[in-house]
């Protein structure tokens, strides 16, 4: 499978893990037209990517994402009709919508800021750890926009629960990371120098699991959390379970199993 070169990202491939990096820390990693194609481009790639297993989304510098680089995106958005800025706020959701549909579990390492967008790529991933500095607003309420965007209104209250969600939404609030830790946002709060372990740790741990079990059981979850009732993520798990228990992995691993 081909790679791309990117000029906004840096892609580390360790065995089935990408280590994807944002990387444009003279800028604190604000997102410009640039860096959303290219992060619209790899996030689409691995939804039919069967070989990288596992995602680690980090970032270059001492901030995560500091959200979209209003001083480049402003002027361009403004210069826009209605259609073409529906266009680019298209494009633009198409990063967290490929986020979730990839089987790939992301795991998030945050350090300092995260807002806007960039808090919207946290909310997005599966795991998330975060350093004792991490400090992160949907900040979209205060540029005038609706608090509720790029998948904010569905994610975030499911993330942190209603009540909090709002708060965060409607006034732009910092949420500061022994908050996160309290809420269940992110797993651990680790020193800035052992953030990479900590995402070395969860990989190699997820690595561990059937590759179509992981997989599935990122989409059960997901499945499990809108489900309308118990019935329905039950009948979910069940057609997952009769699906895996059939297969020479789950076989293999039973009797690997039995004999430890």
């Amino acid at each position: 499978m081909g790679e791309r070169t990117y000029e906004t990202l840096r892609v580390e491939k360790r065995g089935a893990a990408d280590w994807l990096s944002l990387d444009r820390p003279q800028a604190l990693n604000a997102m410009n037209g640039r860096m959303i194609e290219e992060l619209a481009d790899y996030f689409a790639a691995r939804v039919t990517d069967r070989e990288t297993r596992v995602i680690v989304l980090r970032a270059s510098g001492p901030a995560f994402c500091a959200g979209l680089d209003l001083k480049e995106m402003s002027g361009l958005i403004a210069e826009l009709d209605t259609s073409d800025r529906l266009l680019f706020q298209q494009r633009l959701s198409s990063i967290f919508l490929s986020m979730r549909r990839c089987p790939q579990p992301i795991v998030c390492l945050l350090q300092g800021a995260a807002a806007g967008g960039g808090f919207a790529l946290a909310v997005a991933a599966d795991i998330r750890y975060c350093t004792p500095d991490a400090r992160m607003s949907a900040a979209f309420i205060k540029v005038g926009l609706s608090g509720c965007d790029v998948g904010m209104s569905y994610l975030l209250p499911r993330a942190v629960g209603t009540s909090v969600a709002t708060e965060l939404l409607m006034t732009g609030a910092f949420l500061e990371a022994q908050r996160a830790l309290s809420l269940g946002f992110v797993s651990a709060i680790v020193p800035v120098e052992a953030l990479a372990e900590a995402g070395e740790k969860a990989v190699a741990g997820l690595l561990q699991a059937d590759p179509l079990g992981l997989a599935l059981t990122k989409q059960g979850l997901q499945v499990g959390i809108s489900a309308p009732s118990l019935d329905s993520a039950i009948a979910n798990e069940d057609r997952q379970q009769a699906l895996l228990s059939g297969m020479d992995g789950f076989r293999s691993r039973l009797r690997a199993f039995i004999r430890k």
